[in-house]
């Protein structure tokens, strides 16, 4: 299971980097507080901080700050007239927060992908202290429910909001606060970033919608899991970007997987027999999603034989997505995964 921090276990011994932060935006901007990239000297490596002359300004700053081994907080305007020709015009201005790492250094970042790898929620905190020589002094905790090496100072002063942040399931959200645990310094800035690991795709079906689908999933952070019980069809040629794939009988596949409520899952089988019995597998379990391609005679009658079974109840039934996708008349099997995905997409930022 990836991060976007997992990008830094690759680089090798010795490798300085910096680490791009928007930590304050006024106006029209590219990207908004929290968006942050990753740069080495030879150019951005992963994330963004919203292209364009913004960027490329900020790889300018982290080069340098890179060789120097300084930290800083860099003010951009990008307020300027349509007339100038070498400047963004979005009509805001933004603080970019540059931190220079070595991967030595950056062992924070190797805690946070190991506690996604085990599906572990935490809070990332970066503290800037301002020090008499002017220069600035970041430092990165990362905090979970059963590790919290914050100062005691620190403790006291947030620990509320990191419980409620851990506590909120948001992915994506960007705190700031302003702090003064010692008064012989000026107050800290405190940067808050909870980092939940990425909802579980199980796609049930390694044909032509199911290999398109988790090539589109695999781009919208998910972790995708796809389950076959051909192996010409299921492995990591025919499919790349899976982060798991299981060859065995579909039903018993989805019923072994742990199933909870950041778990989707997607029937896209060869067939009505193997479609019923994956769906046997997970109706009635916690899965936040289900959804099952087929037509509306199809599932018509699959809903039929499930209750007169007993094999659920109209209430769980209700709940599944059947047809699933949105309704955007697709035709070609690329449509139909957009479709799905789509759908996957509303169901993970707002809920249906």
């Amino acid at each position: 299971m990836k991060t976007i921090y997992s990008v830094i276990s690759g680089f090798s011994a010795g490798t300085k980097y910096a680490i791009a932060t928007v930590i304050e935006t006024k106006g029209s901007t590219p990207q908004k507080a929290g968006s942050f990239a990753i740069f080495t000297k030879s150019g951005l490596v992963a994330g963004t901080i919203g292209g364009g002359v913004l960027e490329g300004k900020v790889h300018k700053l982290s080069v340098e700050s890179i060789e120097s081994g300084e930290s800083g907080i860099y003010h951009f305007d990008l307020d300027y007239d349509i007339s100038y020709t070498q400047d963004a015009i979005c009509g805001g201005n933004a603080k970019v927060l540059v931190e220079i790492y070595t991967v030595e250094a950056g062992s924070v970042f190797e805690q946070i992908s190991n506690s996604v790898r085990k599906r572990q929620s935490g809070v990332l905190l970066t503290i800037v202290e301002n020090r008499e020589n002017g220069k600035i002094h970041p430092l990165r905790y990362w905090v979970t429910s059963d590790k919290n090496d914050l100062p005691s100072d620190y403790k006291k002063l947030i620990g509320k909001d990191i419980d409620s942040l851990l506590l909120s399931g948001i992915n994506g959200r960007f705190d700031e606060k302003m702090i003064s645990p010692d008064k012989k310094y000026e107050p800290a800035r405190i940067l808050l970033e909870p980092i939940f690991p990425p909802p579980g795709l199980v796609i049930a079906g390694a044909g032509h919608i199911g290999k398109a689908l988790a090539h589109l999933a695999s781009r919208l952070d998910f972790e995708v899991i796809v389950i076959d019980d051909r192996p010409e069809f299921a492995n990591f040629h025919n499919i790349p970007e899976a982060d798991q794939i299981i060859v065995n009988d579909i039903g018993l596949a989805i019923e072994n997987i742990d199933k909870q409520s950041d778990t989707y899952i997607v029937i896209v089988t060869r067939g009505h027999n193997d479609d019923a019995k994956a769906l046997k597998s997970c109706i009635n379990s916690g899965a936040g999603y289900i959804g099952m391609i087929g037509s509306r005679t199809k599932i018509g009658q699959m809903h039929r034989s499930f209750i007169e079974n007993g094999w659920t109840t109209e209430q769980r039934w209700s709940v599944i997505h059947a047809p699933v996708g949105l309704e955007i008349r697709s035709k070609t099997v690329e449509e139909i995964a957009v479709s799905i995905a789509a759908q996957l997409v509303m169901k993970k930022n707002k809920g249906i």
